[in-house]
C-alpha cells in the first residue's frame, strides 16, 4: 500500500512539474505570437485577426497547467496573517488540514461544474463567434483536467498534512519519511 502510494505522488508530482514546464513553454509562445501580431499590425499594415484569439487560448491553458504544479511547490498566494499568531501545532491544524479539506472541497464544485460545461460544449459542437470560429470544447475540456489534477495534488498534501500533525513533525520531516 504504502509503495503504491509513494509511486501514485511520483506521478503527481512528475505531472505537476510538466504542466509547469508546458505552461512556460506557451508563455514563450504567447509572446513570440503577439510580436508577430503587432509587427504585422503596425509594419506592414495588415492585421492579423487570429493572433489575439491564439494568445488568449494559450494564455488560458497556461494559467490552468499551471495552477496543480503550483499547489504542489507550496507558491500559490497566502495570507496567512491569522494563522501566524497560532501555535505550531494550530498552524499546522490551519495551513495543512483545514486549507486543503476546504480546498478540496471548493476543487470538487469545479470539477463537476466544469465537466457538466464541457459536456454540452462538445455535444452541441460550440465554437467562438470569431472569424476563425474555433471549438471550444477542447478548453473547456482543460478546465476538469486540471482541476483533477489539483485535486489529487490536494490529496497527497492531505495526506502529508495529516501526518504532520499526527507526528508533530515539520512538512520537510514528512516528505522525508515517506520517501524512503
Amino acid at each position: 500500500m504504502r509503495r503504491s502510494l509513494l509511486k501514485a505522488e511520483t506521478v503527481v508530482k512528475r505531472v505537476g512539474e510538466l504542466s509547469l514546464l508546458v505552461s512556460g513553454i506557451l508563455i514563450l509562445i504567447i509572446g513570440f505570437i503577439t510580436t508577430y501580431g503587432v509587427g504585422k499590425r503596425y509594419i506592414f499594415r495588415n492585421p492579423d485577426p487570429y493572433t489575439y484569439e491564439i494568445s488568449v487560448i494559450f494564455l488560458v491553458a497556461c494559467i490552468l497547467l499551471a495552477i496543480p504544479g503550483i499547489q504542489w511547490n507550496r507558491r500559490n498566494l497566502r495570507v496567512d496573517f491569522i494563522v501566524n499568531h497560532l501555535p505550531p501545532r494550530w498552524q499546522a491544524i490551519m495551513s495543512d488540514l483545514f486549507t486543503t479539506v476546504l480546498a478540496l472541497a471548493f476543487v470538487s464544485v469545479v470539477i463537476w461544474k466544469s465537466w457538466g460545461i464541457f459536456l454540452y460544449s462538445f455535444k452541441v459542437g460550440e465554437t467562438s463567434q470569431s472569424a476563425w470560429q474555433e471549438p471550444l470544447w477542447p478548453l473547456k475540456l482543460l478546465v476538469p483536467l486540471t482541476m483533477g489534477w489539483l485535486f489529487l495534488t490536494l490529496l497527497s498534501q492531505l495526506v502529508h498534512g495529516a501526518i504532520h500533525v499526527i507526528r508533530g513533525t515539520s512538512r520537510e520531516d514528512t516528505r522525508i519519511q515517506l520517501g524512503d
